[in-house]
């Protein structure tokens, strides 16, 4: 089953526009990409956008748009071209209608007339005598006169693949051997009566055409591989294909409560990782260890070094369960990995209209880059600087009730004005100098740093957590950190 020895590696990304892109899509996209680059490969990039009720364009820009932002290059395929142009599916109709009857006039395929009801009729009747309620072959070897019967009662038929009445024995790159009995695969549709091609006849005879040297895909679609194996070998028949490529069937994505991750579950959403400002390095870090691993003592790596790693057969077939809290993790790490330049680029978005809430003209360049170093540090995601630096920006820092309810104790009056007069008094350009004062005032009250310097941390920067303070104080500046003090005290005596 698997490719020709010494045959280029050909592996093939062919997600439908609907809807935004899911994590699920993500991973199964990283792992053909690396496969493909791991061996000097080709990736096509192949649109299946057949379904014109839930196709569509704006789904098919987000497809593009996230292939670029994650990084993943593409050798043939939409905007680029290739030998097998077209690629997108709706612009092939006429290939795959020359295949379905290349299938039909070689007896590979079938007329079928049944109607619905009679289907489901039978199939119930199966079911409640035991038996598999598959398709059970009742138009497969018509007579003419049934035929023009079912024509004079103005039935318009699909076409049917006819499966070979064989045990198919494949071995999958990450699950090992697998067999299905005949009983279990019965005829299957391609070609709904309206002429339309259903998606089990065009994705393998896309791949057999763009000469597909492995399959690596989601286990929901494992069931449905042996039909495709019968169909490979009628297509070599035919002269259409040159081979049976080699499959993988990579493991569920679960979600909360051990559910298969689906695309209505908000943690799926790729928009929202991009909102939220995960980096793209980070994301596809914690992607790419749902069923792999870089090593056992090794979590963190980049894209590059997970290239040269990455086997299929390194894959565990187990389910894969996604962990939020993990995944920020992760991300936080890629976060610090960044130069500091790279770092103050990359939360642009986060620092300008419509998402910031200051005005444009009071954003200061120069505190942002003295700030940017110690906020590096504490951020899982790009989009928490927003909150993180406000302070800096506002005319007034933004304080919620219960921030200034926990921090603002009996006493912190008092607390308060003997720091504004330690902090008066303090060397504005020593961060070490600014805690020795909030320290020092703290001991005047018996308190220690770090309850000493809560009032302070809410009065000026609105928040009861946040970058370090006194390099804060510092880049704030004396004359706004005392003004803010001041409306603090007024505050508390009111």
């Amino acid at each position: 089953m698997a490719s020709a020895p010494g045959s280029p590696v050909r592996v093939r990304f062919c997600p439908s526009p609907t809807g935004n892109p899911h994590v699920g899509l993500v991973r199964t996209a990283l792992f053909n990409w690396a496969f493909a680059r791991h061996h000097q490969g080709t990736l096509v990039f192949r649109i299946e956008d057949t379904d014109a009720a839930r196709d569509s364009e704006e789904s098919y820009g987000q497809l593009l748009d996230a292939m670029r932002w994650l990084g993943f290059d593409w050798d043939e395929g939409p905007e680029i071209g290739g030998p097998h142009a077209p690629y997108r599916q709706s612009q092939r109709m006429d290939v795959y209608a020359d295949v379905a009857r290349k299938l039909l006039d070689a007896g590979h395929a079938y007329h079928c007339y049944c109607s619905q009801e009679e289907l489901d009729t039978r199939r119930e009747a199966a079911r409640a005598a035991g038996k598999p309620s598959g398709y059970d072959g009742h138009c497969r070897d018509l007579s003419a006169d049934q035929v023009v019967e079912y024509k004079a009662q103005g039935r318009t038929p699909i076409v049917r693949f006819r499966m070979p009445d064989e045990t198919i024995t494949f071995t999958d790159l990450v699950r090992g051997e697998l067999t299905f009995t005949p009983e279990n695969v019965p005829d299957y549709g391609i070609v709904r009566a309206n002429g339309a091609p259903l998606y089990t006849l065009v994705n393998p005879v896309d791949d057999a055409l763009m000469e597909i040297t492995h399959v690596l895909r989601g286990e929901d679609l494992l069931s449905s591989t042996p039909r495709q194996i019968a169909l490979y070998k009628a297509l070599i028949e035919l002269g259409i294909a040159q081979r049976v490529p080699a499959f993988g069937h990579l493991p569920y994505v679960m979600g909360e409560g051990n559910k298969k991750l689906s695309k209505r579950d908000p943690e799926s959403s790729l928009n929202l990782y991009r909102e939220r400002g995960f980096l793209p390095e980070g994301l596809l870090n914690y992607l790419s260890l749902l069923g792999w691993s870089f090593s056992a003592d090794q979590d963190i790596f980049s894209v590059e070094e997970m290239v040269a790693a990455f086997e299929i057969s390194d894959v565990n077939p187990n389910p894969a369960r996604f962990d939020l809290k993990k995944c920020e993790a992760i991300n936080a790490d890629h976060i610090r990995m960044l130069d500091v330049k790279d770092f103050t680029e990359r939360c642009a978005p986060w620092l300008q209209a419509p998402v910031a809430p200051w005005a444009p003209e009071d954003f200061d360049e120069a505190k942002w880059q003295a700030i940017a170093p110690h906020a590096q540090t504490r951020l899982k995601v790009l989009s928490e600087i927003t909150d993180n630096v406000d302070f800096l920006f506002l005319p007034e820092p933004v304080s919620d009730e219960a921030s200034w309810t926990k921090a603002m104790k009996e006493g912190s009056d008092a607390l308060l004005t003997t720091a504004r007069e330690k902090l008066e008094s303090a060397d504005w350009t020593s961060p070490e100098s600014l805690k020795e004062a909030v320290l020092a005032a703290g001991e005047a009250h018996g308190l220690k740093l770090g309850k000493a310097q809560a009032p302070v941390r809410v009065a000026v920067t609105g928040r009861t957590v946040g970058l370090p303070l006194f390099e804060s104080l510092e880049i704030l500046g004396k004359e706004k950190t005392l003004a803010r003090i001041d409306t603090a005290l007024a505050r508390l005596s009111a």
